[in-house]
């Protein structure tokens, strides 16, 4: 199995500086390429993950950082829960290539296995959703969220086949090219994973510090539209543009980044990643 390749990491520590002293959240642990990295700069982290298979790497990095290292096995929504504020908050969107790489997770639709595609051991299955939804609830899904053109012929396929492995999936979609949006879109939904980012994002702005920074990168258009917005929003100033201003915005926008030439050459999945990310003013 290939390890996670943190994407665009110098970029990431660029974009949150000095963080010797700081406290840092990690919202996507993964298997702690980032959390390693800001623990090395000398800051103190609390790291999020729902995934029950990281958390070894977890362990490992406790045993070497002791008390500078948190973890938290719940999805990172939950930093709304949080009575703290911090100094960065770092969110690495999407899937990682540890879920994607073990096929009993029903990530990949390259090998056979159980279509699950949970991030987390709770919830319904891939498998689960298909008895629950209706043509239109999955016709949707595969709209909103893959951008399936065929969408209500591939729902209809699966109400009437029910598939429950990834292969049997796979085969009943007619065009090779609305495979792989086809999956995006069932993960995504199973894991609610827009109205994850979404949550986590509204509690961002009480547990930052004033100085803090919160920096996302995302891999697909819809939670980079969700970021852009609501980043967008946070440094708009407050009130009505036609009138003289009241107060500032809250938030600066950071330079974006994409990943160089060579980063892409080096690790293929980064080549969709965008970073983006806000300081906090007062």
């Amino acid at each position: 199995m290939i390890k996670h390749i943190p994407v665009l990491l110098g970029s990431v520590m660029d974009a949150i500086g000095d963080i010797h002293a700081a406290r840092v959240i990690d919202a996507t642990f993964g298997a702690g390429g980032y959390t390693r990295a800001f623990l090395n700069a000398g800051a103190n982290v609390l790291a999020f993950d729902r995934d029950p298979n990281v958390l070894d790497d977890a362990k490992q990095i406790k045993q070497e950082f002791g008390a500078r290292f948190e973890f938290i096995a719940r999805p990172f929504s939950a930093m709304a829960e949080l009575n703290d504020t911090f100094d960065a908050i770092v969110f690495d969107l999407g899937i990682s290539s540890m879920q994607i790489d073990n096929p009993e997770r029903g990530f990949s639709f390259r090998a056979d296995a159980p279509l699950d595609m949970r991030m987390s051991e709770n919830g319904p299955t891939v498998v689960d959703m298909f008895e629950q939804w209706t043509v239109a609830d999955i016709s949707r899904v595969l709209r909103d969220y893959g951008d399936v053109r065929p969408a209500v012929a591939i729902a209809n396929a699966i109400k009437r086949k029910m598939p429950t492995t990834t292969f049997e999936l796979r085969d009943l979609i007619h065009n090779p090219r609305d495979v792989a949006p086809v999956f995006q879109a069932l993960r995504i939904a199973v894991n609610d994973e827009m109205g994850e980012l979404s949550r986590a994002l509204d509690s961002v702005p009480n547990l930052l510090n004033v100085g803090g920074r919160c920096i996302c990168v995302t891999f697909h258009s819809l939670e980079d539209r969700i970021v852009k917005n609501t980043f967008r929003d946070w440094t708009t100033a407050p009130g009505d543009s036609h009138l003289p201003q009241v107060a500032a915005a809250r938030f600066e926008l950071i330079r974006a980044r994409t990943p160089t030439i060579q980063e892409i050459t080096q690790n293929p999945r980064a080549r969709s990643a965008h970073m983006r990310g806000v300081v906090k003013s007062y």
